[in-house]
Order: structure tokens, then C-alpha cells, then sequence
């Protein structure tokens, strides 16, 4: 899926409960940081020409950060980090497996080919997770998905004053909220 999609499902995976500002941070976090292997989408394109090219995006994609051994890293940080430690751990650990689902239903690429997700690393090669039914990143069940997620975003911003823009701009979120509310009175 999009990360932006990810982003929002992480979200409002962390807006399913009372959480601290700071809580909701390290969930929605949960839910994008798988695509921190993603880096390679820069280096190998512009290294194409290279006599060795720099192969990141074909090796390491779906491979580094998209398994349970990242997944129980990024919840034991969740935990330490955290004043609610076990319900933010348990919202990382949901957030980071709905990136990875994510992914196994909607992640395909133009070209047809279905990224296979490791899930066992760094313990084993065992089992990698694919889905035959796998739809392209910009079929329409994205976009839908997109979509849901940006007005239930807008919706809780509106209802409980704060968005996803308040978790690093607290001022500017205050804005956006003045604004939602301006246009759409709470009754």
C-alpha cells in the first residue's frame, strides 16, 4: 500500500483508545517505519548506470524492517517509551501487522510482481507471506482505502481537536482544527 495509507491506518490505530500525544506518536509510527527498507527506491535508479549498481530497492525492500523481529524491536521500544507501556505496545505490535497486511492484500507492483514478505526474519527464511489475490498499488481498493482513512482522520481531528499534523506541529494543528471546526460547527 501507499505509505500514506499506512500513515493513516497507524493513525487511527492509535486514535482507538486515550493515548498521550506522545503514545499516539509511537503508534502511528508502528504503522509507516516497515517502509524504512524502502530506501533503496532512491539509490538504485540513480546507480542503474554504475558498473555495480546499487541494488537496494530489489534486495532489501520487503526484507529488513518487514518481518516480526523489526516488528518486536519497534514494540519494545513502544513499551519503554511509553506511560500506558502495555497498551502502547500492543497498539504498536497492531499497527506495525496492519502495515504488513497492508501490504499482503494491496502492495503489488506495475509490474505484477507480488513482494513476498519475510515474516519470520531475522529467525528464519521459513514461511514468507504472498497472497495470489495481491492488487496493484493503484487499484481502486487503495484508493478507497485512502479515501475511508482521510475522512475518519478528518472526522476524529474535528471531534477530539487534534490531528495527525499536531504530532510535530502542535501550533500549526491548532489551526487546522480551527479551521475544521469554522467550517464545520460542532453542534
Amino acid at each position: 500500500m501507499n505509505p500514506i495509507t499506512h500513515f493513516l491506518v497507524g493513525w487511527l490505530t492509535a486514535n482507538s483508545c486515550e493515548l498521550s500525544r506522545k503514545e499516539r506518536t509511537l503508534v502511528t509510527i508502528a504503522g509507516i517505519i516497515p517502509d524504512i527498507d524502502s530506501f533503496g527506491i532512491i539509490a538504485e535508479p540513480l546507480t542503474s548506470h554504475w558498473e555495480r549498481p546499487l541494488m537496494w530497492w530489489s534486495e532489501y525492500h520487503h526484507v529488513l524492517a518487514h518481518n516480526i523481529g523489526f516488528c518486536l524491536l519497534m514494540t519494545g521500544i513502544g513499551f519503554l517509551a511509553a506511560a500506558q507501556k502495555w497498551k502502547t505496545a500492543f497498539l504498536v505490535f497492531l499497527s506495525f501487522h496492519l502495515h504488513l497486511l497492508g501490504d499482503l492484500l494491496g502492495g503489488r507492483g506495475p509490474e505484477g510482481y507480488s513482494w513476498p514478505i519475510p515474516y519470520l526474519l531475522p529467525f528464519s527464511d521459513a514461511w514468507p507471506l504472498t497472497w495470489s489475490g495481491q492488487w496493484e498499488l493503484n487499484a481502486w481498493p487503495n484508493f478507497v482505502i485512502t479515501g475511508l482513512g482521510l475522512m475518519a482522520t478528518f472526522y476524529l481531528a474535528w471531534k477530539r481537536g487534534y490531528s495527525p499534523i499536531g504530532l510535530i506541529f502542535p501550533r500549526v494543528d491548532d489551526l487546522v482544527i480551527k479551521a475544521l471546526r469554522t467550517r464545520f460547527p460542532q453542534k
